[in-house]
């Protein structure tokens, strides 16, 4: 009997998933828990297993293509069986009509496909024909307006490619099903050396340009606003514009600052870095380790509101912001203030190589109980960052550099860095938040605590 594979629900708060790559092809064999696809979800790319043996007869969205939990996705089957009843319940909309000639055309380039985290162009047309873009988020194949024959029907991998390359689109042979360009067609015009990076301008396409009034300040007859174009934002990119709009306007934020004397801890760096090498120890390790030691000495911080409640947490379980191609992850450390700074910094290079790469575990990006965000690296001295529901409080740290201060009636110079931590004021209120800044900032200039 043959199998459904849906797709998966492959982490806590993944609505839909976006197909990054199939592992098997459509003929293929498969076996009970062989890995089948690579999923892309809000934070990570999943490898989703094969629920049931036998023979991939049937692939209903294509690689860089969106569909919702439990969507039809894929069928599995003997080698003879009657699947029709089962692919007439896949969505019916133009990929789904229109893919199937084009992925015998076209499949080991399909096989080749940038993972989803590259965005594919595509554009919504008011059209319902071939290029229109579902209420499923699905990427379809792009309508270009303006063209010789009204339009073109490109797939989202060629108008990606074409556009990277300064391909005019217009000037590419579509060899696809119905005229489409597909990825061959750009590969064959980018061969010939021929990149145009616009048409002449009595072609150009007048889609997103419009005609504007002359005015004091503008004596030519009209002006035209710039071209642009839509790409389908990531999984990621979407989980993380829907938490934000649950964060900033529903959590009262409050903002606190202190400057740090940095001297002792980059001195103690160095230190320790300079007997053992292999620890590797960072300015950024070093925020975390007090951080977590900070947090122990004032539980009111290490919590968050619960709607009828404020959960207390017994351990420091660090959020660590890890900027990636998507956007922004924060693997955790867990229990930092039980770990030593080897500990934390050895974890910390692991889980960021992870997070890059999309390879984290839900269990190892959700559930901090506090965040860490350094800029500092990239020269920012001071910002401020947006809790990450349903933490209480996140501390946004800025770049360590030398500064003029007064120290015993004396201009002197010292290594100063400024924190500002945002704070839930549902949980922390101002002198909470100031005196566990107070705490942090003590240990940071004086490390040798750490010890007692």
């Amino acid at each position: 009997m043959a199998t459904q594979v849906i797709m998966p629900k492959l982490s806590p708060t993944m609505e839909e998933g976006q197909l990054s790559r199939w592992l098997k092809k459509e003929g293929d064999k498969v076996s009970m828990g062989e890995p089948l696809a690579e999923i892309d979800t809000d934070k990570a790319t999943m490898e989703m297993q094969a629920l049931g043996s036998g023979v991939l007869r049937k692939i209903l969205i294509q690689e860089g293509e969106s569909a919702p939990l439990g969507q039809l996705i894929a069928i599995i089957g003997e080698p003879d069986e009657d699947i029709s009843a089962l692919a007439s319940q896949a969505p019916a909309t133009p990929t789904t009509k229109s893919t199937a000639p084009e992925a015998a055309a076209e499949k080991p380039e399909a096989r080749e496909a940038t993972p989803a985290s590259e965005p594919a162009t595509t554009d919504k047309a008011t059209d319902k024909g071939a290029g229109a873009a579902t209420g499923n988020g699905r990427q379809e194949s792009k309508p270009i307006e303006g063209a010789p024959a009204g339009r073109l029907i490109v797939s989202p991998l060629a108008a990606r490619m074409a556009a990277e390359s300064g391909i005019d689109l217009r000037s590419v042979s579509g060899t696809g099903p119905g005229g489409r360009i597909i990825k061959r067609d750009v590969e064959e015009r980018i061969g010939q050396g021929k990149a145009a990076a616009s048409a002449p301008e009595s072609q150009a396409p007048t889609r997103h340009l419009r005609a504007v009034p002359d005015t004091p300040f503008q004596k030519s007859a009209t002006a035209q606003a710039s071209a642009y174009r839509d790409e389908p934002a990531s999984e990621m990119r979407r989980t993380i514009a829907k938490r934000l709009v649950t964060s900033l306007g529903p959590v009262p934020h409050f903002f606190l600052t202190v400057e740090i004397e940095m001297d002792r801890a980059a001195e103690m760096r160095k230190r320790i870095n300079d007997l053992d090498p292999e620890l590797k120890i960072s300015v950024n390790d070093i925020i975390i380790k007090v951080a977590a030691a900070a947090l122990m000495q004032h539980p009111e911080v290490n919590a968050s509101f619960q709607d009828k409640a404020v959960r207390y947490y017994e351990h420091a379980d660090i959020g660590v912001a890890v900027a990636i191609e998507d956007g922004l992850i924060t693997p955790i450390v867990r229990g930092a203030d039980q770990k030593s700074l080897g500990e934390i910094a050895a974890e910390v290079r692991d889980l960021a190589e992870r997070a890059r790469n999309r390879k984290l575990r839900p269990e190892e990006y959700m559930g901090a109980t506090f965040s860490v965000s350094n800029l500092g690296m990239f020269g920012i001295e001071e910002f401020t960052a947006i809790i990450n529901p349903p933490e209480g409080a996140i501390m946004a740290v800025g770049a360590m550099s030398p500064k003029p201060v007064v120290r015993d009636n004396e201009i002197t110079v010292r290594q100063m860095m400024r924190v500002t931590m945002s704070c839930d004021h549902r949980v922390i209120d101002g002198a909470t938040g100031a005196k566990f800044l107070q705490t942090f900032k003590k240990i940071l200039e004086n490390p040798i605590l750490l010890i007692v």
